[in-house]
């Protein structure tokens, strides 16, 4: 897929231009000393910002969530990117107000800056993109006096309607970073592969995500068959009717306050589909490292934590015959040895199998680093709900935003 229908940075020279570029570095973080404990996504954009090397480049971009404990600044970011990229980043301590914007109207072509996490400020998480409220708000009005550019390279935040994402349609060109070229084309590239089978692993523990998805995946036929793991198949195996043990009804109910709504979901995915999931067979469980068949009593101190060796079996096989392959999501608590097993050799099938590959998501991406598969596993994506929105079909804002933008300035 080469051509988009929004602007590409081959369609403009970006020397000496002032240029906004949104990315999405959000990562996981030591809570007791702020450390970045992986950088996948930061490596990901170094080809857009090297691209940028002759610009006046301001860099926006967002880690955690308020009242999370990496709800942090920035700072330690731009010093991360510094050691990645070799160049200066300049770090400034807002997003805007007299002291960032007389910073950015300073600059000089190659010159680097950052801004704070812009998620510290309400207007990015409080605000959708109704009646045109982003394009309204003061993060807009104070930044789009600045730029004559608007790279949106934050492929992970794409089904996210948010101020610094696609607040700037109307200010100026908005144009895709290489890496959302690659992300699309890549995604592009299996939704629209003929070689069957076509298959999804979704694991993990955001069963909201994965329910959202296992029904346009089977209905438009974007993949063949599901392989379920980790608290995802638990909930698939409540609704048919699997003893899960208390523990684990417990944690889908704390995690998930429409839990009710999403086991009725699942229960009518399996009605219609129940030949083209593939849910797992026996578990192992925490503490007590026991392994047990589906349908036996999962006592109520113990959690599943990890498939067993038949579900392995059982699911290598599909994982084997397949043409296409979409991972998301670990088999259990892969971080703890002892329950590491199934997901490490179900990733390892796949990372063998014959077949073009897409992985995504936060504990995927872990997981793949910690069992140094990485070379193996086809193209690996900084998306989670972003990549799974897309391969659903879902509408995606800030896609449409860019589109919409290239209708308003025309041209190249």
């Amino acid at each position: 897929m080469d051509d988009f229908p929004f602007y590409t940075m081959n369609d403009f020279d970006f020397t000496d231009k002032r240029v906004y570029l949104r990315i999405d570095i959000n990562s996981p973080i030591n809570p007791i000393n702020g450390e970045i404990l992986d950088d996948t996504r930061f490596r990901h954009h170094i080809q857009t910002i090297n691209e940028l090397k002759s610009s006046k480049l301001v860099i926006v971009a967002h880690q955690g969530r308020p009242g999370d404990s990496d709800f942090v600044s920035l700072r330690n970011h731009a010093r991360h990117l510094e050691k990645l990229i070799g160049r200066d980043v300049t770090f400034v301590d807002s997003l805007f107000g007299s002291a960032a914007n007389d910073r950015i109207r300073g600059m000089r072509a190659g010159e680097i800056i950052m801004l704070e996490n812009s998620r510290f400020y309400s207007e990015e998480i409080m605000l959708r993109d109704e009646d045109d409220t982003l394009v309204n708000t003061h993060i807009v009005k104070n930044l789009s006096q600045l730029f004559d550019y608007y790279i949106i390279d934050a492929f992970a935040a794409i089904h996210r309607a948010q101020t610094t994402l696609t607040g700037f349609r109307n200010a100026g060109p908005n144009i895709a970073g290489r890496l959302m070229e690659n992300e699309i084309k890549n995604i592009e590239a299996f939704k629209q592969s003929h070689e069957h089978p076509k298959i999804a692993i979704l694991g993990g523990s955001k069963i909201s995500d994965a329910i959202q998805v296992a029904r346009p995946f089977l209905e438009k036929n974007i993949v063949d068959q599901i392989i379920l793991g980790g608290v995802v198949a638990n909930i698939f195996l409540w609704a048919s009717g699997v003893d899960i043990g208390l523990r684990n009804r417990e944690f889908i109910i704390k995690h998930n306050k429409n839990h009710e709504k999403l086991i009725t979901e699942c229960k009518s995915i399996l009605s219609k589909y129940n030949k083209n999931i593939h849910m797992p067979v026996d578990f192992v469980l925490n503490p007590s490292q026991n392994r047990i068949n589906i349908g036996e009593h999962v006592p109520d101190k113990d959690l599943i934590a990890d498939i067993g060796i038949e579900s392995v079996l059982k699911f290598s096989k599909i994982i084997e015959n397949a043409k296409n392959i979409f991972l998301n999501g670990p088999m259990g608590m892969y971080e703890i040895n002892e329950y590491s097993l199934g997901t490490r050799e179900l990733f390892n099938d796949v990372a063998q199998a014959d077949a073009l590959k897409i992985v995504g998501g936060g504990h995927t991406i872990n997981a793949i680093n910690e069992f140094s598969l990485e070379p193996s596993m086809g193209y690996i994506s900084t998306g989670g709900g972003a990549l799974i929105n897309y391969l659903s079909g879902e509408s995606i804002p800030v896609i449409e935003s860019l589109i919409k933008n290239r209708a308003l300035f025309g041209g190249n």
